[in-house]
């Protein structure tokens, strides 16, 4: 998992979702905010895969256009073999299923 910039922050726009379940970050202007965030994040989360950071420059999410957030499998070979549309509601378990079984293959 790569944590990118944060989708709702508090002093660009946030979500009533985000009010009520007390997830309320600001953008942050650092390296180090945004490891802190992000290390908030995979906590509250639960998260139990590995997490890397995003810089604070987006390279990532601009190489990978991952923003608001977004399903990849890049291959044994370093080749993109599956993305997903935009989520939270573009996300198909089964596609990343198929490309999961055909790379282990």
């Amino acid at each position: 998992m790569v944590y990118i910039q944060e989708a709702h922050p508090t002093d660009l726009w946030t979500q009533e979702a985000n009010v009520r379940d007390g997830v309320l970050f600001a953008s942050p202007r650092s390296n180090e905010e945004r490891g802190e965030t992000a290390s908030t994040c995979v906590r509250r989360l639960g998260i139990q895969i590995p997490a890397i950071l995003d810089g604070i420059d987006n390279n990532t999410e601009r190489a990978y256009t991952g923003w608001p957030d977004r399903l990849y499998l890049v291959g044994t070979d370093g080749r993109l073999d599956y993305k997903s549309a935009p989520g939270p509601f573009g996300f198909s378990a089964h596609g990343l299923e198929t490309a999961l079984r055909h790379e282990v293959h």
